[in-house]
């Protein structure tokens, strides 16, 4: 997907614990990052959907799409943070 700063097939590479669906995320939440209006929307969008996906982890039932995107980019992000520390 070329309107984002690393295309997919990258990050597979990079990060091969990447599933469809991480990616899915990724590059949904980075869009809306990378779409807002200067860093302190970009900031502001990031610490919503972290937040989101804090107390979704501990919800019981049924999870909002939004919950469920975030949930997914947390554990995307988690996966390309894991690899990278390995690496070190």
């Amino acid at each position: 997907m070329s309107d984002l700063p690393v295309d997919r097939e990258r990050l597979r590479r990079q990060f091969p614990d990447l599933t469809d669906a991480d990616l899915d995320a990724y590059e949904t939440v980075t869009r809306q990052i990378l779409e807002s209006k200067g860093p302190s929307e970009r900031g502001r969008i990031t610490r919503d959907i972290m937040e989101t996906a804090r107390s979704a982890k501990g919800k019981s039932g049924a999870l909002t799409d939004a919950e469920r995107l975030a949930l997914r980019y947390l554990a995307a992000v988690g996966k390309m943070q894991q690899t990278t520390l390995k690496k070190t």
